[in-house]
């Protein structure tokens, strides 16, 4: 079954990621990395209009909400709470201070735990890590040998966490307690010979749908790692996709328009801009976060 995702903004965006939807408010989060901010928007119908931009002055890899609307961000370098309110106090630094690397992709676990993975600003690495924010503020190290660390999702019973390594193009697996935190080996589950594995999405009958950088386009996998269908974006740099809307039916697909040339740009006009299209199966519930503490 292939498909095609309706363009859903006006607006195009540098290096659109990470789209949340914040049902408690009604809202879809996402951030523009490169833009170096985090976007609001009102979901009506196929349509995506954005009602608010919070600037933070740095790159900006992943947002996060809690129950009572505060905002987890992962600035360049460390993460940031942004209260209601508008104030802001600095979380725990990820990066250590003058390293060449950057916050990427993140998301909370079922039990409201927020991970987030690094990639290199200064050439291939294999030393990229996967964080996870524990209750009581501190870090606990998941991976440290990765090559871009990318989307997360777990099973529908949260037993089992799925985790993207772009540049190895592989999606793997691993088996995780939602209650203690503990975590198996990593093992390879799927692997991607064309385009790159960026943000993925899990549905609620355990079939993951990973975002296609460089294939314009998200592919629907089953849960023994085949391809079960695709949705053409026309936006070759196709970053991440949630499901949002009150039934969580409808797939929200971001794009991005780095990276590419002039003439790739005049080919698809409508990258960068953010994209949805109805589903027959709804999407898993993302957990809030279980900060601020």
């Amino acid at each position: 079954m292939a498909t095609a995702a309706t363009p859903a903004t006006t607006e195009r965006f540098r290096l659109g990621e990470g789209p949340v939807w914040d049902a408690t408010r009604d809202r879809l989060l996402w951030v523009d990395i490169e833009g170096g901010a985090v976007l609001e928007g009102a979901l009506d119908g196929d349509t995506v209009t954005v009602t608010d931009r919070i600037e933070f002055g740095t790159m900006v890899g992943a947002v996060t909400v809690a129950a009572d609307g505060t905002l987890l961000v992962a600035a360049q370098e460390r993460l940031v709470v942004q209260r209601p309110d508008g104030t802001r106090e600095d979380g725990p630094r990820v990066v250590p201070a003058g390293e060449a690397r950057r916050c990427n992709d993140g998301k909370p676990d079922p039990a409201g735990r927020f991970l987030v993975g690094t990639l290199s600003l200064g050439g291939p690495s294999e030393r990229e890590v996967l964080v996870r924010l524990e209750t009581d503020g501190g870090l606990t190290v998941l991976d440290d040998d990765l090559a871009l660390s990318n989307g997360l999702a777990w099973s529908p019973d949260g037993r089992r966490m799925f985790s993207v390594d772009t540049l190895r193009r592989s999606v793997s697996v691993r088996d995780y307690d939602p209650g203690s935190g503990a975590v198996g080996p990593r093992r390879v589950h799927l692997r991607l010979e064309d385009g790159f594995p960026d943000g993925i999405a899990m549905d609620g009958a355990g079939h993951l749908w990973v975002a296609v950088w460089g294939g314009g386009e998200v592919r629907r996998y089953a849960p023994d790692g085949t391809l079960a269908g695709r949705v053409a974006t026309g936006a070759p740099h196709t970053s991440s996709v949630a499901f949002a809307g009150e039934d969580l039916r409808t797939l929200v697909i971001t794009t991005a328009t780095s990276e590419l040339g002039e003439e790739q740009l005049r080919a698809h006009p409508d990258s960068g801009r953010l994209f949805t299209v109805p589903v027959d199966v709804p999407g898993l519930p993302v957990a809030p976060w279980n900060g601020p503490g």
